[in-house]
């Protein structure tokens, strides 16, 4: 009975821990009210705390033609935060044992132009964007053809490449091409799409029933449209504007902030990977040849910084007129996610709105 009554208190005091202030919310909505304007392209918001919805909120329209307005249930292309997702897949089918992170690219791209750089570059260099590959897409010179590019297109280029920018493992270099290429082995390994693999293992069982993932054009309705600004005017900058948006692997997940709260309880609860598979994700990943002056700093896909002094595992999202910031502080058991339809300062804005929590004690 004694500890019936414990337990029951416990959970009383954690329940009252996550309610916030309104002092708390009065600050937030400061906040964003003065980074999104009404009637404009905009974006929406959730932070939590404990397991519990502290704030959320939308702002601005998804659409400024019609002015339909953002809420927390729109669909914004995540941009990079889709990596994780192809990250995720991976890692499921290493933990099957259906590949290894030590995997050769030679073993799923025999066709790659020089086989000795293909056979020195692993699975893991990709995931942790140490793989020394170049960006030899030309882009800006065949800017028609990437409109529409996908994943193969993509990484055809990539396959042609005669020299390293760098030893793999050596040092970090950022890779969209390394995601379309895991995407590619994804399909590979499955004999499936791997838009529908991660729908079945991940979307599935975390119950994001309205996110999405982009195929060619798809999805065209029912998600926000992204904006970039010309002096006062907006004009769009999504699929059919901004090259390599159909690339779906290194950016093609849409998702809502509610969703992608399901996404990271998911994560928390292991829902579609082992504890230990989700612990290794968000650890500095062991590079034993590493030569850059500063340290690691990337988990399998997963960037780990520092905050108001506080540990984060996260990853920011930039592709056309969308920005991203997911972010899981795992000692305050906080998250925070900001998802917008066009370019606002991210990282300043996380910065602020942790200065918020921090000042009302929610950081301690």
């Amino acid at each position: 009975m004694i500890k019936s009554t414990f337990s029951f208190l416990l959970f009383l005091s954690l329940l009252a821990a996550a309610q916030p202030s309104p002092s708390v919310l009065k600050s937030l909505d400061s906040l964003f009210a003065a980074t999104f304007k009404p009637g404009e392209p905009g974006g929406s918001v959730l932070i939590a705390k404990a397991g519990h919805v502290i704030y959320k909120k939308g702002f601005g329209v998804e659409d400024i033609q019609t002015k339909k307005p953002i809420t927390t249930e729109s669909l914004f292309n995540t941009g990079s935060i889709s990596k994780t997702f192809v990250a995720f897949a991976i890692l499921r089918l290493a933990d099957e044992g259906k590949l290894s992170l030590t995997d050769n690219l030679y073993k799923y791209f025999p066709d790659f132009h020089n086989i000795a750089i293909a056979k020195k570059i692993r699975i893991y260099n990709l995931l942790t964007h140490t793989s020394g590959l170049p960006d030899n897409r030309k882009i800006v010179e065949d800017s028609v053809f990437y409109l529409t590019a996908k994943d193969e297109e993509n990484f055809a280029s990539i396959k042609q490449t005669d020299k390293l920018n760098f030893e793999p493992g050596e040092r970090f270099e950022y890779s969209n091409p390394a995601f379309n290429g895991l995407a590619l082995i994804i399909e590979k390994v499955t004999g499936l799409k791997w838009q529908d693999y991660v729908k079945t293992i991940i979307f599935k069982p975390a119950a994001m029933k309205s996110s999405d993932i982009t195929d060619g054009s798809h999805p065209q309705s029912g998600v926000a449209h992204g904006y970039l600004k010309n002096g006062n005017d907006f004009f769009e900058k999504d699929y059919g504007e901004e090259p390599t948006f159909a690339a779906a692997g290194n950016g093609g997940v849409w998702s809502s902030v509610e969703e992608l709260w399901k996404y990271e309880q998911a994560i928390q609860k292991n829902i579609f990977l082992p504890k230990n598979i989700i612990k290794k994700s968000r650890t500095v990943y062991s590079l034993p040849n590493w030569k850059a002056a500063e340290p690691p700093f990337i988990g399998l896909c997963w960037f780990l910084m520092k905050e108001n002094g506080v540990n984060l595992a996260g990853h920011t999202g930039s592709q056309g007129g969308f920005r991203g910031d997911y972010q899981w502080l795992p000692e305050k058991k906080i998250f925070f996610v900001v998802l917008c339809n066009t370019p606002l300062p991210m990282e300043g804005l996380r910065k602020k709105s942790l200065d918020i929590l921090q000042r009302y004690n929610w950081l301690n």
